[in-house]
């Protein structure tokens, strides 16, 4: 292989050129990427433990966004706990009207046909009788009933508070005040059903009963209702139905939001079926404030965790960010700096390329010389 051989003055310069050249490449890629450490043959050192800070970083970041999403489930139960206080509010508002209101006498008729006592004697024949909150009265005549208004006779003086009317066939009993009433009779021969009548709370306050039951279905369903992202803290207690969130990757810093049983049932708020007496709806009225503590404490449990989570998001994102600078600090090129860099090796290239030029110059003017 035929070889080149160089003046020392032109190696020299060539090197020197090839050194500047080098330098520029690195100098321009370190402009280009914004860093001065892109791999790990660049500064091992800075590289691996920049790559550590940017690791724990991105595992923090995975970690916010859990938070994030815990953050709207908490917003979500919370949202349901205040609608939920309305609607107990304003089935504490129904109730007050039904105290409000006073209702009808309660009445209960049966036809009891003549010859439906004849057919055999009916004495022994049971009748309870339950007025209001009163203990039910039990009576078993012991004369035979051929008629209504036997039966009349028979029951008379026999239950406190009880009124019975007889028009032709039809037996008609009452009660002052009314308050709920109910009768129940057993005859062999007594061919009226077995009940003869029976009655529930007078006729305006059944539909405040109504109005109360409706909205306390609508608790359940704002309870079942109020979930995020497939998690529901409020639709019933117990360990596989909580949300623990981590704050840190190894899983030892950690919060457990714990879930309740916000529905009716949970709140203590049982189903109504006769609201005749000032007992029946005190009794309501109890539940329904029990139910409003109840909400109002799992309410500030719900905002103290809510606090816990946006305190540790805040940490959080204050931790990543000193990571990432800390790894900055090891990688990234000073943009002035490499930009300055750049322009002295410019400069240099320049003046190597000069000097490269006088060295091929005196090689030349010794040639003309031998010529």
């Amino acid at each position: 292989m035929t070889s080149v051989t160089l003046s020392a003055a032109v190696r020299n310069n060539l090197l020197s050129l090839q050194g500047t050249a080098k330098m520029m490449a690195d100098t321009q890629n370190r402009l280009a990427t914004g860093n001065k450490v892109n791999t790990a043959v660049d500064d091992a050192n800075s590289f691996f433990t920049a790559a550590g800070l940017n690791n724990r970083a991105s595992d923090l970041a995975t970690l916010q966004d859990s938070m994030s999403l815990a953050v709207k489930t908490v917003n979500a139960a919370s949202s349901g706990i205040d609608s939920i206080q309305k609607l107990v509010t304003q089935a504490k508002s129904v109730a007050t009207q039904a105290l409000q209101t006073t209702i009808t006498a309660a009445t209960a008729s049966e036809t009891v046909v003549a010859t439906d006592f004849t057919t055999a004697a009916n004495s022994g024949l049971s009748l309870t009788f339950t007025i209001g909150d009163n203990a039910a009265t039990s009576v078993v005549l012991t004369t035979n009933i051929a008629s209504a208004g036997d039966l009349k006779a028979a029951l008379s003086g026999k239950v406190s508070g009880l009124t019975v009317s007889v028009s032709g066939g039809d037996i008609t009993f009452s009660v002052a005040g009314g308050q709920n009433f109910s009768v129940s009779g057993t005859a062999a021969t007594l061919a009226v059903g077995g009940d003869i009548a029976t009655t529930s709370n007078g006729k305006n306050r059944d539909a405040f009963v109504e109005q109360y039951n409706d909205l306390r279905d609508q608790i359940d369903q704002l309870a079942a209702d109020s979930s995020f992202n497939g998690i529901n803290l409020m639709n019933g207690a117990g360990t596989d139905k909580n949300l623990t969130v981590n704050f840190n990757a190894d899983q030892t810093s950690t919060l457990t939001l714990k879930a309740v049983d916000m529905s009716s049932t949970g709140l203590g708020l049982s189903a109504v079926t006769d609201w005749s007496t000032k007992t029946a709806v005190d009794a309501t009225n109890a539940s329904l404030d029990s139910a409003k503590n109840t909400l109002r404490t799992q309410a500030s449990t719900f905002g103290s965790n809510l606090a816990v989570i946006n305190n540790r998001q805040s940490y959080t994102q204050s931790t990543i960010d000193n990571l990432q600078a800390g790894a900055g600090d090891l990688t990234l090129a000073d943009i002035n700096q490499e930009g300055a860099n750049l322009l002295a090796l410019q400069t240099r290239q320049s003046l190597a390329q000069t000097a490269l030029s006088l060295s091929n110059q005196a090689q030349s003017s010794i040639l003309s010389i031998l010529r």
